[in-house]
């Protein structure tokens, strides 16, 4: 049931007012509630089905601060909402009026234990920036050294944690009366996004991902992820290094040639995918505004209070969905994404397979300022949830991710190709990863045991060659036939190790095929086609081999052993 508190009723009527606008009035009456959240007849903005996409956005800005996270959030499920609205979400922008500076003081006095004066030898009563959840001030510590202050909006927490009271209240009902509800399980849904916001709302948190993505991106010199200040940091109060320098959204054509944007573009999108198909640790939130180019011509990432953790199985396949993605292969992209997701009673393999490769085929036919590898990302997964596949939800946010990034790579780089530079990392990626999820146990104990193994070789060598030149070397088995065995034994040898010298060939013609070459077969270069040539006879020979043997055993008489 819903509550019938005042301040919950005047929400519900707002709320009636965006359901209306937006065309989900049906819903609310499906679910036996359009009295209590029948929208005001005389407000003439209001009519059913007369909202765009570019004005939901406005509308929950319109809502205040809970509602601005809610909208960013829900542009992480185009399973929900088509493409215009995920865009319009996307763009929606975290920028509310500053809160006085005397709650400021309060505040960090409040966190910190000490007066702003003591803390600080400077500090700007004027913030940077303001946002739904907190603004940040420019300061100095005492030692001079130059900080940016992040500071918690006084009340956030009670005023958020109050409107998830009524959108629980809201989708539960919707889960019982309603066929959306009972699909997507919106209660559920809320639950992750009020998780997701508990961690933003922590700053010790943000402060422990700066440090994680500090130490994972050390190897990139373009990159700069500023450093927090561990003793002036607590969950409300975030101090971290001062980061000068310009947003990229206000970068001119000549700035992008002074600062180099084609060199910049392939490093970030390098290191985010570093941070995706390696470390399995995500920056979730690289729009351009959370993004500086500071006076020594490096990218500073900023607001790292959403990030995503992937597990090593669901690294390797969204690795191999990029690659088949880049390559415009739809029918892999369909099977990787069966892989990672959950299929339900529902489930249209065949129908989605098709759907899948129109979109990729789709994809494949725009030119490369078009291009947008996280679109199409998204677009996979709203066709998966089309056709009964529920994709899981680390799956969207990367999605989510690289549609945001592409728009930073066009603004340093117009001419970016995201494809390209999957492809070109491909091989480093993979390496990295493997190596990193190799179990370190794993690797000591192989270490130990040859270690062990090289320690006592010695000595059983020199107790095996005496008992050969004694001539007391004995070899016991009991087996029906040994001749007929041993023979057995050396063809599955030699046919495993023919196996693993065309495996080689082919894998090292896949990774020659990524060099360029001045000298080419078909456009290829010229080595890759002849190893694959070459792996190609090999493996036609073998199977030949293999086919006339094994008819030839089972033509030829058995002959039985003799008694003898």
């Amino acid at each position: 049931m819903i509550s019938l508190k005042p301040d919950h009723l005047k929400r519900y009527r707002d709320l009636a007012r965006i359901f209306t606008r937006y065309g989900l009035l049906d819903m609310v009456k499906s679910a036996g509630q359009q009295d209590e959240l029948e929208h005001d007849p005389k407000d003439e903005s209001v009519k059913p089905g007369n909202g765009h996409a570019a004005d939901l956005a406005t509308d929950l800005e319109k809502m205040g601060p809970a509602y601005i996270k809610l909208g960013q959030l829900m542009s992480t499920r185009p399973d929900l909402f088509p493409a215009a609205y995920i865009e319009s979400l996307t763009r929606l922008q975290d920028k509310v009026k500053p809160f006085p500076y005397s709650e400021v003081e309060a505040i960090v006095h409040a966190e910190l234990g000490v007066r702003i004066s003591k803390a600080f030898s400077f500090f700007d009563p004027k913030p940077l920036a303001a946002a739904s959840l907190g603004q940040v001030h420019h300061a100095a510590l005492r030692d001079g050294r130059p900080v940016a202050v992040k500071v918690q909006r006084p009340g956030i927490r009670l005023e958020i944690w109050k409107e998830f009271e009524i959108l629980g209240e809201i989708a539960d009902l919707f889960d019982r009366h309603t066929s959306m509800g009972r699909k997507f399980k919106f209660a559920v849904m809320l639950e992750e996004f009020r998780k997701t916001l508990a961690n933003e709302l922590d700053y010790r948190l943000e402060a422990s991902n700066l440090h994680r993505m500090r130490e994972n991106l050390k190897d990139f010199d373009r990159i700069l992820v500023p450093a927090p200040v561990d003793d002036f940091t607590t969950s409300r109060v975030l101090t971290m290094e001062y980061v000068s320098g310009i947003k990229i959204t206000k970068l001119s054509p000549l700035c992008r040639t002074e600062y180099h944007g084609k060199e910049l573009a392939g490093q970030l999108f390098h290191a985010y995918l570093r941070q995706l198909c390696v470390d399995g640790f995500l920056h979730a939130d690289p729009h351009p505004g959370n993004i500086f180019i500071t006076e020594d011509n490096r990218l500073a990432l900023l607001d790292l209070g959403m990030v995503v953790r992937l597990t090593p199985g669901l690294q390797r396949h969204i690795l191999q969905f990029l690659l088949a993605l880049s390559e415009g292969r739809g029918e892999d992209v369909a099977e990787y994404a069966v892989e990672i997701g959950t299929r339900s009673d529902t489930f249209k393999k065949a129908a989605f397979q098709r759907a899948t490769i129109e979109v990729v085929k789709q994809y494949q036919g725009k030119r490369i300022e078009d291009l947008q590898v996280g679109r199409v990302m998204l677009d996979v997964t709203r066709v998966a949830s089309d056709n009964g596949l529920d994709l899981p939800p680390e799956a969207t946010m990367v999605g989510q991710t690289l549609l945001k990034l592409d728009q930073v790579g066009r603004i340093l780089d117009p001419g970016f190709d995201p494809s390209q530079a999957v492809r070109g990392h491909a091989a480093e990626l993979a390496s990295r990863s493997l190596w990193k999820n190799l179990p370190q146990g794993s690797v000591l104990n192989a270490a130990m045991e040859v270690r062990e193994f090289l320690g006592k070789l010695p000595s059983r060598v020199n107790r095996i060659m005496e008992l050969v030149a004694n001539n007391e070397l004995k070899v016991r088995g009991d087996v029906l036939d040994e001749a007929l065995l041993m023979e057995g034994v050396q063809k599955v040898a030699n046919r495993i190790t023919a196996g693993l010298v065309i495996a080689a060939l082919i894998v090292g013609a896949a990774l020659v095929m990524r060099i360029e070459s001045r000298i080419t077969v078909f456009g290829y270069p010229a080595l890759g086609v002849l190893l694959f040539i070459a792996a190609a006879v090999a493996g036609i020979l073998l199977v030949t081999r293999i086919l006339v043997n094994d008819v030839k055993s089972q033509i030829a008489p058995r002959t039985a052993p003799s008694k003898d």
